[in-house]
């Protein structure tokens, strides 16, 4: 299906990412993954894809310019010029109050989420405008784009902003044939969730507030992403899918 296709996906040695980056590979593109520190783990999903020929592991910092550049041009020498991007890598809110929390704080949880994207976008943008060749992109995004915690108001507010960078490169870039959409994952069972993951009966009281009566798994998300960048999805550009199980329609209920 993605034979001819070359594939980044940032934050790729676990969780979502890992789960996007195999199932790219199952579909034929080749792969470049992401990772900031794990190199054994993005060693164990590009392995789990095939040989070097077909995908490779690089460590970058998504949130820094010069770090980005250098993600692409190894893509670029391994591959050639991606053509499909998945924007997985991120940070997890803190639950540090706004009045407690440290602008270094802020700053890293913002740099990491949306400026990140915003980076990778700008750089797979440049590189296909250069080629005339058309493209796409996920950005990985969260329920809290929308849904506020307190304690979230870095993740939220990077999320939210990641929202609004999606549905405007979707509009800069439909002319140009680039699609860009977003995920919104719910509850999934990552590292992120990582108590979730270990702890049955803590698990077990978070999806008691599910209506579909599960957690969702990294697969659950990389299916759907795997639409997003297919053919199949040709006509859809700007739109964020939500993926939680109905979660994020239990506000309000009872009241």
């Amino acid at each position: 299906m993605l034979q001819d296709h070359i594939a980044i996906v940032t934050g790729g040695e676990s969780g979502i990412g890992a789960a996007c980056a195999r199932a790219l590979g199952k579909a034929g593109a080749r792969v470049v993954i992401t990772y900031f520190k794990d190199k054994a783990a993005a060693d164990r999903v590009c392995a789990a894809i095939g040989d070097t020929t077909r995908a490779i592991a690089v460590q970058a910092d998504v949130g820094n310019e010069d770090s980005v550049a250098g993600l692409f041009s190894a893509c670029a020498q391994a591959f050639g010029t991606p053509d499909l991007l998945v924007n997985s890598a991120g940070l997890n809110m803190t639950g540090v109050l706004l009045v407690d929390m440290e602008l270094a704080q802020f700053d890293r949880v913002i740099r990491s989420d949306l400026y990140g994207p915003f980076l990778t976008c700008r750089a797979l943008v440049r590189g296909l405008e250069g080629r005339g060749a058309s493209g796409r992109i996920v950005n990985i995004s969260s329920i809290h784009e929308k849904a506020p915690r307190a304690g979230g108001v870095d993740y939220d507010a990077a999320k939210g902003g990641l929202s609004q960078l999606t549905a405007t490169l979707a509009l800069e870039l439909a002319p140009k044939r680039i699609a860009v959409n977003g995920v919104a994952p719910g509850m999934i069972l990552t590292p992120m969730n990582e108590r979730a993951v270990h702890d049955a009966a803590y698990r077990k009281t978070l999806e008691a507030a599910i209506p579909w009566g599960r957690a969702g798994t990294p697969d659950d998300v990389a299916r759907l992403v795997l639409f997003l960048l297919s053919p199949d999805a040709e006509y859809i550009t700007g739109t964020t899918v939500t993926i939680d199980g109905a979660l994020s329609l239990t506000v309000a209920q009872g009241a």
